[in-house]
């Protein structure tokens, strides 16, 4: 990278490897961030179907945007027919997987990366990847949160109360978050989604590299904060703050280099 070149967002090829959710999930299971259970399938062995999980069970794409081509799966029927009409259209390519489904309160955190902001006036310095309050997400669709194109996240999403903000499960999560972001070494924020078991145990079940960034930068999107924005404006941001922010942490080649 040219040296006078600031850049404001991920490595294209940092973004390209963390789409690959099972492999994302193979780093995260490998540094003891829980994760739920999961299982690959291909095109070649769906027929043949030997499950390790137990149903209900969600079925993704190993590369998807939002919750796009995820479904709650019930049985084996109801598999292999989601199986077959995937492979059939090609639509997410020769492979997808399966996880347990986890029945507690889904909830996504936004992590921003290391470094100086301005929060309530002061110029703050965080010597590592930090938490905004978490953000639950509510009113799904059998079980899955719809996708944020047909449903703004401000009619089904909202930040957790005061009381729980400070449990000791969601505190749990967020080392679990500030972890992944050090393992990846993030440059500009990302979002992980995590979701809860019986017990209130909470796993990271989606990492997302890019995050939405909308706002109501237009009369008529006043209803389109994204769920970044939702959380930080708990910590006294507006929209264009939370884009300054974002754009105070640019980096360039020295910066990698150092």
């Amino acid at each position: 990278y040219n040296e006078d070149l600031y850049i404001v967002g991920q490595t294209p090829s940092l973004v390209d490897t963390f789409d690959d959710k099972m492999y994302t999930n193979y780093i995260l299971a490998t540094n003891n961030i829980p994760i739920p259970k999961n299982q690959l399938i291909t095109n070649e062995d769906y027929n043949n179907l030997s499950l390790d999980l137990k149903f209900p069970l969600v079925l993704k794409p190993i590369r998807g945007r939002g919750s796009q081509g995820v479904t709650k799966i019930n049985n084996h029927k109801d598999l292999l027919g989601r199986l077959h009409a995937m492979f059939s259209n090609n639509t997410y390519g020769t492979a997808v997987y399966i996880e347990e489904f986890l029945i507690g309160k889904e909830i996504t955190i936004t992590v921003m990366p290391k470094g100086n902001y301005m929060v309530n006036g002061k110029e703050l310095f965080y010597d590592r990847p930090w938490c905004l309050p978490a953000v639950e997400r509510y009113n799904h669709d059998n079980g899955i949160a719809p996708y944020n194109g047909t449903v703004a996240v401000m009619e089904n999403s909202k930040v957790l109360s005061d009381v729980e903000l400070q449990s000791n499960e969601i505190l749990e999560v967020y080392e679990h978050c500030v972890k992944s972001a050090e393992i990846i070494d993030i440059k500009p924020p990302i979002r992980i989604d995590c979701r809860s078991n019986s017990t209130g145990k909470y796993y990271l079940f989606d990492l997302n590299m890019k995050p939405n960034m909308t706002g109501p930068s237009r009369s008529h999107r006043n209803n389109q904060d994204s769920l970044s924005l939702l959380s930080a404006r708990k910590i006294g941001w507006n929209y264009i703050d939370l884009l300054s922010n974002i754009l105070n942490q640019k980096w360039n080649s020295v910066s990698i280099d150092n």
